[in-house]
């Protein structure tokens, strides 16, 4: 895994688009369009203005998000695929933007859905950050499972990820965080040929540091990285201060 410590939030978003973007532009090289799965998190804010700022062929590019709320109402501004719209989905045309339904009649028929269409469009590219509590997506340590025969699937949030989306502001209270999310498995995350991981913030470096020293297990799941052939980690002197 490949680990680049930035001075601040800007620098790391800086950094991370340009990287990502040069990805981006490689890939469109050789292929007809690509997909991207995006992490929905205040952590990725100064990643994507960034992001935006490049000269990508969005039309080109098929858009996925990794996670999402059960249950919450459709206008909802902690939703992730409305952050998503906020921030990227609506500033650029893409080829398709395909988001979960959190309010979907039947979470498990809106998870086949979706394990559908990420089998007609693989990843090539995942976009992502990691929890307070290690999780990657909603992969919390009580539900990772690195050999997940599902592709997305239904999971019950603990209570340091619930916590995790009051500290980032999400939230006013913990009472308010949904007890429910879809979530994309750890399988189909590191399925991706490339990963990018932009992780700032001093809230976030217990965290970085079990990623980066602690046994890989499913106790830790952002530890299934070290396995992964092409990641690129992104943090900032916050995020790396316990390295």
């Amino acid at each position: 895994m490949k680990t680049v410590i930035l001075e601040n939030r800007e620098e790391l978003g800086k950094t991370a688009a340009i990287a990502a973007a040069t990805c981006i532009q490689q890939l469109l090289q050789t292929k007809d369009y690509i997909n991207l799965i995006f992490a929905a998190a205040p952590s990725q804010n100064e990643f994507l203005s960034n992001l935006l700022k490049l000269s990508i062929n969005w039309e080109r590019i098929n858009a996925f998000h990794m996670d999402e709320y059960v249950g919450l109402s459709e206008d909802a501004p902690q939703g992730f695929g409305n952050f998503l719209r906020r921030n990227i989905f609506d500033q650029v045309h893409f080829k398709s933007v395909h988001f979960i339904n959190g309010q979907a009649v039947s979470a498990q028929e809106e998870c086949a859905r979706y394990t559908k269409l990420l089998q007609k469009f693989p990843p090539d590219i995942v976009l992502m950050g990691i929890g307070e509590n290690t999780h990657i997506a909603f992969n919390d340590p009580h539900v990772a499972d690195f050999q997940d025969k599902e592709i997305v699937k239904v999971v019950d949030l603990d209570s340091a990820c619930r916590q995790q989306q009051v500290n980032d502001g999400c939230f006013s209270s913990l009472v308010e965080v949904p007890l429910y999310a879809i979530t994309l498995t750890v399988p189909i995350l590191v399925s991706a040929p490339h990963i990018f991981c932009m992780v700032p913030g001093e809230k976030k470096s217990e965290a970085v540091l079990h990623t980066l020293k602690s046994e890989i297990s499913e106790k830790y799941p952002s530890t299934i990285l070290r396995t992964h052939p092409n990641v690129n980690l992104f943090l900032d002197k916050d995020s790396a201060k316990l390295l």
